[in-house]
């Protein structure tokens, strides 16, 4: 009976705490209100205000070697138990893991930084180098950010007088790249604007491209995939490549060698049509055994030399495109969005800034009690 009573009084005191909460609630409407109704005026306006960015992406499925895919069902039974079983065979196969790296590289940047593309607006095609140097306008809020906490960095950069610095790249005798201070700022932007994700589980990787322009996303997301694909090219096929081209090498050589021992054979051919003499013999003897020999390594190395071509073919690796570049049509930073956060965000503020005066208010009534 007593435990009976407990529950009851229990009950009824959170009953009396919610009806409290709620008559607080209710007695701050309209400051809750008002504070909703102005955040829903700044949600607006920075709707307005924030510029407009559009994502391109592409899904791709790298094609590896038929060697490094042995293990493939066995990697995916893996991969589903939360192990990584991705062997690869000598290193002649690229890891996707390291797709990303190459994207966030400077040789990869500074390709897509010199590479002409159309922008709305501007007749003719220009590199993102000299879009962002001469006709890239950061916004309100950028030249806001510029000229108040950049200040001082634009100030000094006018004391100085620093002049409009080339699109060129310097390497020292050690092959170490010097940017200029303006690629390192297109560097940047770019290493946020083209990003890879790489999903090791289901053997995908996803391109995106994020600009301000619909078409300007769609075609450096195109390009961007075709510098990833020459990139991955070349690093697997370096040493089949390196071997053509030590093979060609030989093959010229051996053919001249060839075609100067058949040449001699048949001039001695013909120089002794009727001569039966046995030193004769000996010597066609001679110009025919050394005619077989430069023949056996000229058709060796012909066969060399298709299989090295052959070899450089299957080494080429292949993007399967699951998704294709396509232009953006939506806004990521879309206004409903920002307007039903920013409505949100006062909500919270104006009922945590209630409860939070109450609270210290009562935390005050006792602190005077106490004294």
């Amino acid at each position: 009976m007593t435990e009976e009573i407990k529950n009851s009084k229990s009950t009824e005191a959170d009953e009396i705490d919610l009806i409290a909460l709620a008559k607080t609630l209710w007695d701050g409407r309209k400051f809750i209100l008002k504070t909703v109704i102005l955040f829903a005026v700044l949600g607006v306006i920075v709707a307005l205000v924030s510029p407009k960015d559009y994502t391109a992406s592409s899904t791709m499925v790298p094609q590896l070697s038929q060697s490094s895919s042995k293990l493939g069902g066995l990697s995916s039974l893996a991969a589903m138990a939360g192990f990584n079983m991705n062997l690869d065979n000598g290193g002649a196969d690229l890891s996707p893991f390291i797709y990303p790296q190459i994207v966030q590289s400077v040789p990869f940047q500074l390709e897509l930084m010199n590479t002409k593309f159309t922008f709305t607006g501007i007749d003719q095609p220009l590199t993102l180098y000299d879009y962002y140097t001469e006709y890239y306008s950061p916004g309100i809020l950028g030249q806001v950010k510029k000229y108040t906490i950049g200040l001082p960095f634009v100030i000094l950069k006018a004391i100085k007088g620093e002049k409009a610095e080339e699109p060129s790249v310097n390497e020292d005798k050690t092959g170490t790249i010097q940017l200029t201070n303006d690629q390192e700022e297109i560097r940047k932007i770019l290493g946020n604007a083209v990003s890879l994700e790489s999903n090791d589980k289901d053997g995908y990787i996803i391109l995106n491209a994020v600009f301000g322009e619909p078409q300007l996303a769609a075609q450096v997301a195109q390009k961007a995939q075709h510098l990833l694909q020459q990139s991955i090219t070349e690093f697997k096929i370096e040493k089949a490549k390196a071997q053509l081209a030590f093979i060609e090498e030989r093959y010229t050589d051996k053919k001249k060698e060839f075609e100067a021992a058949q040449a001699e054979l048949a001039a001695f051919r013909d120089r002794n049509k009727n001569v039966t003499s046995a030193l004769a013999r000996t010597q066609e003897e001679r110009l025919q055994s050394d005619y077989q020999l430069a023949f056996s390594v000229y058709s060796e190395l012909a066969k060399q030399l298709e299989q090295a071509k052959i070899k450089v073919k299957e080494d080429t690796p292949i993007f399967a495109i699951i998704k294709p570049v396509t232009v953006p049509l939506e806004d990521n930073n879309s206004g409903l969005k920002t307007l039903i956060i920013w409505i949100f965000l006062g909500g919270v503020c104006s009922i945590g800034w209630i409860f939070g005066k109450q609270f210290l208010g009562s935390v005050k009534e006792k602190w005077n009690e106490i004294d």
